[in-house]
């Protein structure tokens, strides 16, 4: 069979909601860790095939094919061709797939995967709120007879996810301190530097500075002040500690074919090991990471306990504790970088980042397999298994 290869992997360091890169367009971003990518590899800019990027959040200057824009802000010539794509908090994770997908079947040689979100720019359910007069995706006949009175909502998602899998307020505290702590440690210790390009900003003052330092860690974390917020509902479990931070950031991968290797003389980062897409119960929300992992690890006849590090969306602490219990995974192989509850969630480009991350954690171990899950909307997930070459 046919194999894809990640041969470089970037982002930008994340920015807080109104923060260093709030007046970064998103197109700019988009475009910044295309250019790093191509001056990695030093592969010819004309020789890219397609750029499959995600993106939630598909209005204002997010929407027009944000992709396309981002080319248009790169290095890379008119002559490329870009798409974008919304599977939710996946998407770019989903980019990696169709990436690799058409890759392996031949069709094409080299993709930059990517995403990229400006949460400042353009907030959390902006389609929704800007047109609301449209109506709802939920208000039809047939979902509204199938889900009566359901609003689908990531909340309610995230309280079901911690009573069902018997989450605790307290573990859902200890891992939002324990993802500031591991993000501080990586930082100081420099682990993110291979994968972190930088965004020069323009600050308050006047003066620029390049932004390389993830803005959301909280680097003198207080496991009590943690506690003492109260959850977003009387009795619950999720408070504003424990949930992913509003983030804007960029992130992207190149993903070649072993033709594309040999041509361009390209070192292979990881290959693509197996791929997994499903749909769970929407009711849930966050659920699907669960069989999404159970999928994939048939798919490539393997258990969890083949896995060497693992990387779950923190879309809320409640998500990878869940799936920690349920798919029988090592506490200290999740997340050891810290994850969104710290470095924050760009949405559309958070599957691509996690992917770099997860990369390059494993090459510093020096182990072989990483497996990547993301919660999305509505009830779907992707899981992917990478191979560290």
């Amino acid at each position: 069979m046919a194999e894809a290869y990640i041969v470089a992997a970037v982002r930008t360091a994340g920015g807080k909601k109104n923060g260093r890169l709030s007046k970064t367009h998103p197109a700019d971003m988009g475009g910044k860790v295309i250019d790093a990518l191509i001056e990695r590899t030093g592969l010819p800019a004309d020789k890219v095939d397609d750029v499959i990027y995600g993106c939630v959040s598909q209005i204002g200057p997010q929407t027009f094919n944000v992709a396309r824009p981002s080319i248009l802000s790169s290095c890379l010539p008119e002559s490329v061709p870009g798409v974008s794509i919304d599977r939710q908090c996946g998407s770019s994770q989903q980019a990696i797939h169709f990436a690799a997908q058409a890759v392996m079947s031949g069709t094409q040689d080299v993709i930059i995967a990517g995403g990229v979100e400006s949460m400042s720019q353009v907030p959390i359910g902006s389609p929704a709120v800007a047109v609301k007069e449209m109506g709802s995706p939920f208000d039809g006949v047939e979902i509204s007879k199938r889900y009566p009175g359901e609003h689908f909502s990531q909340f309610n998602g995230a309280e079901r996810m911690a009573e069902k899998y018997g989450v605790s307020k307290e573990e859902l505290d200890q891992f939002a301190y324990d993802s500031h702590k591991r993000g501080a440690a990586a930082t100081e210790a420099g682990r993110f530097k291979d994968e972190i390009i930088p965004i020069t900003v323009t600050l308050e003052d006047g003066s620029q500075e390049e932004h390389v330092v993830d803005e959301g860690i909280r680097w003198e974390a207080d496991l009590a002040a943690i506690k003492a917020l109260n959850p977003l509902v009387d009795g619950g479990y999720i408070s504003a500690a424990n949930a992913s931070q509003i983030t804007d950031g960029a992130s992207a991968l190149m993903i070649v074919s072993e033709k594309a290797l040999k041509e361009f003389g390209l070192t292979p980062l990881a290959r693509i090991h197996a791929m997994s897409v499903v749909g769970s119960d929407p009711t849930m929300v966050l659920e699907g990471p669960i069989p999404a992992t159970e999928k994939v690890l048939a798919a490539a006849g393997m258990t969890i306990g083949d896995i060497d590090l693992y990387e779950v969306n923190e879309a809320f602490g409640s998500v990878p504790l869940a799936w920690m219990k349920a798919v029988g995974a090592d506490y200290d192989k999740l997340n050891v970088n810290g994850g969104a509850q710290a470095l924050g969630h760009p949405l559309g480009g958070t599957g691509t980042k996690l992917m770099g991350t997860l990369i390059y954690e494993l090459k510093r171990r020096g182990g072989k397999y990483g497996l990547l899950a993301i919660c999305e909307g509505l009830g779907t997930a992707n899981a992917t298994i990478i191979e560290v070459l």
